[in-house]
């Protein structure tokens, strides 16, 4: 009996070490494209102090042009402010790699200050529920329609996440259960992850598709 625990404690560090390992390589790749549009805003910094330089004098035409350029900056300041530091930046990073790679990604959020949920636990949830969307819409056929929406709220006195996301083909399932489509050992271990923490609340999670969407709901209690 020994024996068979042993084995099976040493095949559950293995999973949860290679789920660690898949974290990395997200969040890795997630700082990249982070970094990638850092020197982007850089470049473009430089071009327009560049240009207002070669206005100087002409006060009509710089003023013009600082308007122009505070509109393309609102344009692109989509940055995600749900009043939690940590949640902000989980969501924030996951949306730009999404947008990156052509997904319609949007996001409704709102996390009040008080919360019995952890922030470890929460963006634990949150990260896995995204990269879960992000990996199934990308398995979808060029040309299709790809979107991720996301909304957190409250609801009921109870904090509600939700993840839609579009599909293609068919989802595994095991009687109620859905399956993982990945491939390797550590596929679907972020699912438990999820499940666990719920559990660990006492909260509630469902998930269900139809007509090309799958939907998360997850509601944790707030006391």
């Amino acid at each position: 009996m020994k024996i068979v625990e042993k084995i099976w404690g040493k095949m559950i560090d293995r999973r949860i070490a290679e789920y660690q390992s898949d974290l990395i390589e997200k969040h890795c790749e997630e700082v990249q494209h982070i970094y990638k549009t850092m020197r982007g805003w850089r470049h473009d910094y430089h071009n327009h102090i560049q240009t207002l330089l070669a206005l100087c004098g002409d006060e009509e035409r710089t003023r013009e042009y600082l308007w122009k350029l505070n509109d393309d900056l609102t344009t692109v300041d989509t940055v995600i402010k749900t009043g939690n530091v940590m949640i902000d930046a989980i969501l924030n990073s996951k949306i730009s790699l999404m947008k990156s790679k052509g997904i319609g990604a949007s996001a409704k959020a709102i996390v009040p200050e008080k919360l019995s949920v952890s922030e470890i636990d929460l963006c634990t949830i949150i990260g896995n529920l995204l990269d879960n969307a992000m990996e199934a819409v990308l398995r979808q056929d060029e040309g299709s329609e790809r979107f991720v929406r996301i909304f957190i709220g409250i609801l009921k006195e109870q904090l509600y996440i939700s993840v839609y996301n579009s599909i293609g083909g068919e989802l595994k399932k095991n009687r109620n259960q859905y399956l993982s489509t990945k491939s390797g050992n550590n596929h679907g271990f972020g699912l438990g992850r999820v499940d666990y923490i719920v559990e660990k609340y006492k909260g509630f999670v469902n998930r269900q598709n139809e007509e090309g969407v799958f939907a998360t709901e997850i509601l944790l209690p707030m006391d």
